[in-house]
């Protein structure tokens, strides 16, 4: 599991250190702010279409080979990229050409990224018991939210000193090593003996673990609204020039992911509750982030609302992904991880268009309709004989745990 953590750490510290840059750089390279969102909805896209094939690819090549075809390939896009950014800052192509080949780099991301996390849950998944699942999964969620913290702060502080297009190049220096790492280092996991039971189709995986999926889909959508937007609102609401808001960023996601950790890492791990219980006390905490975001006018209360948002899906999300390894059996974690991974890339696939829309027609759009599509999650999870019968089966199975 230690090694493991390293390898989902450096996988999202080298995605995360573009989170306060992309929109920054976008505007300088003479981009919308619609195809700045289209960028990240590209790379989404391809995990809605490729993440269960990689899930369930795992299942028969191994876990080690498909987590590290999927970081070589992260590596090359990375590097695809900055050779495109670096192209349009000098502006030997026109502004279209400029946009299909950062696109073209991003779907290239989009499609080996896609094998990482949901390999990733799957070997975690292989470590861990039906009893731990939570904590397993938190541990994963600990080292995203611990990449999320130093991520963000690192470029914006290399954009800052070095130029915008500097973090791209370091991206690509982290998924070379991450790809070193894995080859190097991580075993191939101890899998259970195979189940007598005939394959489960991908189909009847997903009808068993839909509700999960919706909340997964519904909750990443509200959220990817925020993270596509938020760096515009600093810019905008503090009067910041483009070279400064990468650093104000960095700050307020650097809080985000402090929050998000303590509370995967320690809070989540040790909770003797149902999963589902995780995501119905973290999805209303995730509503006020967003609702404070909205009102924010000053950078205090930004910061706010982003430690609100990292404290409640510091809560949710392994509760999510916990609840939907235990709603399948142990021979079909490659593929209910795959399914997940692709129900988030349909959020986030919709979120980065919507958001920068929402934004465009005004500034507190995106982070109402946030709230509001988290608020209808929220009813949803409350009310499903879906997830009773997930808390009902944990309680069960962790009581020879406590005796």
């Amino acid at each position: 599991m230690g090694l493991l953590f390293v390898t989902i750490f450096n996988s999202i510290l080298g995605l995360s250190v573009l989170f306060p840059v992309i929109g920054p750089l976008g505007r300088d390279l003479g981009l919308s702010d619609t195809q700045i969102g289209a960028l990240s909805t590209s790379y989404a896209l391809m995990q809605l279409l490729l993440s269960p094939w990689w899930g369930k690819r795992s299942e028969t090549a191994g876990r080690k080979k498909i987590l590290l075809v999927g970081v070589c390939g992260f590596a090359l896009a990375f590097g695809l990229l900055g050779a495109a950014a670096e192209v349009g800052r000098m502006q030997v192509v026109p502004p279209l050409a400029l946009f299909a080949l950062m696109l073209g780099a991003r779907v290239i991301g989009g499609a080996f990224a896609s094998a990482m996390l949901p390999t990733a849950q799957a070997y975690a998944a292989d470590l861990t018991t039906r009893e731990n699942r939570t904590s397993g999964m938190a541990v994963i969620g600990a080292a995203f939210g611990l990449a999320i913290i130093f991520g963000p702060v690192i470029g914006g502080t290399v954009a800052h000193f070095f130029g915008l297009t500097a973090p791209i190049w370091l991206s690509t220096a982290f998924g070379a090593l991450n790809a070193i790492l894995v080859w190097a280092r991580l075993p191939e996991p101890p899998r259970r003996e195979p189940s007598e039971r005939p394959p489960a189709r991908l189909g009847d995986v997903a009808r068993r673990a839909w509700p999960l999926l919706l909340v997964a889909a519904v909750t990443t959508g509200a959220t990817v609204l925020m993270e596509q937007t938020v760096a515009f609102l600093v810019e905008d609401r503090l009067h910041l020039t483009r070279e400064d808001t990468p650093l104000w960023m960095g700050g307020a996601l650097f809080v985000y992911g402090v929050v998000a950790v303590a509370v995967q890492g320690g809070l989540a791990r040790r909770m003797r509750v149902a999963p589902t219980t995780l995501v119905i006390a973290g999805l209303p905490i995730t509503i006020a982030g967003l609702l404070t975001l909205m009102l924010a006018r000053e950078y205090g209360w930004i910061v706010l609302g982003m430690g609100l948002q990292g404290f409640g899906q510091g809560l949710a999300l392994p509760g999510v992904t916990s609840a939907m390894s235990l709603a399948v059996h142990d021979d079909e974690q490659g593929q209910v991880a795959g399914l997940n991974n692709s129900a988030q890339g349909l959020g986030r696939l919709f979120g980065p268009l919507v958001g920068t829309a929402l934004y465009e027609l005004h500034q507190e759009l995106p982070y109402g309709t946030g709230a509001a599509l988290i608020g209808i999650a929220l009813l949803f999870v409350a009310a499903s004989p879906q997830m009773r019968a997930i808390a009902r089966r944990h309680r069960e199975e962790a009581t020879p745990e406590v005796g």
